[in-house]
């Protein structure tokens, strides 16, 4: 049986990693977020308001391609980063803080409904949730020459909109929240296999039958 599971949370929380991890753990196949090739992040960091609007639409077709890909592979499938985060936790926060205009904001939210109207949902979104600070430390330790601008402040927003996405979708989605401030997991293999543990659990039956110890 098929699983189709997403990777959320913020800049820097280690979505990738975890997606690596939990992609050869269970013999799923992994689909990534385009970020190094993206055409527009390093003009959006320079000036959020001149180019909001065109990251988070190369965004939203970029996802939306991958999520059919993974409807349509006949294995396990997981994502680093969902569809859903595009509109309610970026391009809302973009819009509340005058990066988008009213125009654009409604705009780019009704093609995500259409588009998102055609797509499977995941068995389970697992939430990477992490304090600015350790966003900030992990963001400079992997040096990326587009992110040396982020405002700390941008990071604690959209931990913000983070938490108030996953508390409204929690009764009616599956999601696990798993708390990475102080989680290595390379060197704390307990909780790791706690984590993995209360994924199994979400799951329905027989999507990690292909598990790897």
């Amino acid at each position: 049986m098929k699983g189709l599971i997403g990777i959320a949370g913020n800049i820097g929380v280690g979505k990738t990693t975890f997606t690596d991890l939990l992609a050869k753990r269970f013999g799923w196949k992994p689909f990534y977020e385009s970020v190094i090739d993206n055409p527009y992040l390093a003009d959006f960091y320079g000036d959020m308001g001149r180019w909001s609007f065109h990251l988070q639409i190369y965004f939203l077709h970029h996802r939306f391609r991958t999520h059919v890909e993974m409807s349509e592979h006949l294995g396990g499938a997981v994502q680093d980063r969902t569809i859903y985060e595009d509109v309610e936790i970026f391009a809302r926060n973009l819009f509340e803080m005058g990066h988008m205009s009213k125009r654009d904001w409604e705009n780019y939210y009704d093609l995500f409904q259409i588009m998102t109207s055609f797509l499977q949902s995941p068995d389970l979104i697992i939430y990477l949730r992490a304090s600015t600070d350790s966003l900030i430390s992990r963001i400079k330790s992997r040096d990326r020459d587009f992110e040396r601008s982020i405002d700390p402040e941008y990071l604690h927003r959209l931990n913000i909109f983070y938490s108030r996405w996953i508390e409204r979708i929690q009764d009616t989605d599956p999601v696990l929240v798993v708390d990475t401030d102080g989680f290595n997991i390379y060197k704390d293999a307990n909780r790791l296999e706690e984590v993995i543990s209360q994924i199994r659990g979400l799951l329905p039956a027989g999507v990690v039958a292909n598990e790897q110890l």
